[in-house]
């Protein structure tokens, strides 16, 4: 019999089993989606956090407090509170390194805002005068606080764009008295809108004094991140080193001794993150490659099946001049034939998902690229006829073994 003959025989059967077919390509079918899905949302979540990062530009750099492997994260990043980064550690770093144009210390809070009978709750950061020009944001209405107001602790405060609509709605917050917790400010900024940023809603915080953060709202003595944005990006390793070199020399590090800080910039992070996400996304596609296997075993199950069920069809078969080969490769071929339609509608069910997450994360103001790579698709075909050729051995070669006249005689 000619190939094309057994095609299109595998597919007259499949035709007529329609649901034992579907059964039998049901595990292949949720196992290319979840593939599909995983690597789709994988590739998403990376270019959101590249998309990030390059929106705050390829020419900051970051500081965080905490020694670090090289290719790892510091401590604090994963939740420890180290306090080995100070204030003056940002103001030496402003005044010492060439190259640097803008310096902001940061440190976070989480507080409740108290106007009137509104009550709003919010991140607050405190962040030095110069915040606005790390973060290339402006304000919207009134002022941003000066350095003066940050060395003496003033109790004034910028809010975010969101937060000032939620807590004044159509007043002017300008010039009014809020309370933070337990504490009042007078507000004397709207910042402009921003909206999500690396995972963090800008328009739902408030800004305030670094200096008056540590000493009224958290009662602390040192900064969580110091952020440094360099003239350009052709200095931004120059920049890096210096910063290392100056930190050290101000913590007074031996030679011996290792950084008590962590000094990275966003060209490094975007490669490290790409890596990160990079060897998640095959580990997760390698733990859905599971089902496929489950898929593979219910295929050979089923196809198993089916052989007892036509064993005098394969009689038949052979009374009329059909070889064992002949056999072999039909059953192969409707196995291969099922799988690779489960792969075709797997395909589409995983895009159709994959299209709805970033969609989703657009909606909710993230940048989210829908990336379904030619490489998924590929890999959606290869493994479903790899698993349909497999699993379906066993079947057909069972099926070509049978004599033909015990198969006829079969009940």
């Amino acid at each position: 019999m000619k190939l094309t003959d057994t095609i299109k025989l595998s597919f007259s059967v499949l035709r007529t089993n329609k649901v034992r077919s579907f059964l039998t390509g049901l595990g292949i079918i949720i196992g290319i989606a979840a593939v599909i899905v995983i690597m789709s949302a994988g590739a998403g979540a990376q270019s959101l956090i590249v998309n990030q990062l390059n929106s705050i530009g390829t020419n900051l750099i970051g500081v965080l407090p905490g020694a670090s492997d090289e290719n790892g994260p510091p401590a604090s990043a994963m939740g420890v509170i180290v306090t080995t980064l100070k204030y003056d550690d940002a103001l030496a770093i402003a005044k010492e390194v060439p190259n640097v144009v803008a310096v902001s210390s940061y440190n976070t809070g989480i507080g409740t805002l108290s106007w009137q009978n509104n009550n709003v709750d919010a991140t607050y950061y405190g962040v030095m005068s110069s915040y606005i020009q790390v973060e290339d944001t402006a304000v919207a209405q009134g002022r941003f606080f000066t350095d003066d107001e940050d060395q003496a602790s003033s109790r004034v405060v910028v809010l975010g764009y969101h937060v000032a609509q939620d807590l004044f709605q159509d007043q002017n917050p300008l010039n009014q008295k809020i309370k933070i917790n337990k504490e009042f400010f007078e507000v004397i900024g709207v910042m402009e809108k921003r909206g999500v940023s690396g995972f963090q809603n800008n328009d739902n915080i408030v800004l305030i004094p670094s200096q008056a953060a540590q000493k009224i709202m958290l009662g602390i003595n040192y900064v969580n991140f110091i952020r440094v944005k360099v003239n350009s990006s052709d200095n931004i390793g120059r920049a890096t080193s210096d910063i290392r070199l100056l930190l050290r020399d101000r913590h007074n590090l031996q030679e011996s001794k290792i950084d008590d800080f962590n000094v990275r910039n966003t060209v490094d992070a975007i490669k490290t993150l790409s890596t990160i996400m990079d060897s998640l996304k095959f580990f997760l596609v390698a733990i859905a490659s599971i089902s496929l296997l489950v898929g593979g075993i219910g295929v050979m199950n089923i196809m198993l099946a089916a052989v007892n069920d036509r064993v005098r069809e394969i009689g038949l078969r052979q009374a009329v001049g059909a070889r064992r080969l002949d056999i072999m490769i039909q059953f192969l071929a409707e196995s291969v034939a099922v799988t690779l339609l489960g792969g075709i509608i797997g395909i589409a069910i995983g895009a159709f998902i994959s299209f709805l997450v970033a969609a989703i994360a657009r909606y909710l103001g993230y940048n989210w690229d829908l990336i379904i790579s030619p490489l998924s698709i590929a890999l959606g075909f290869g493994v479903a006829f790899v698993v349909g050729l497999v699993f379906g051995i066993y079947p057909a070669s069972k099926a070509a073994k049978f004599n033909s006249i015990e198969a006829l005689r079969y009940e």
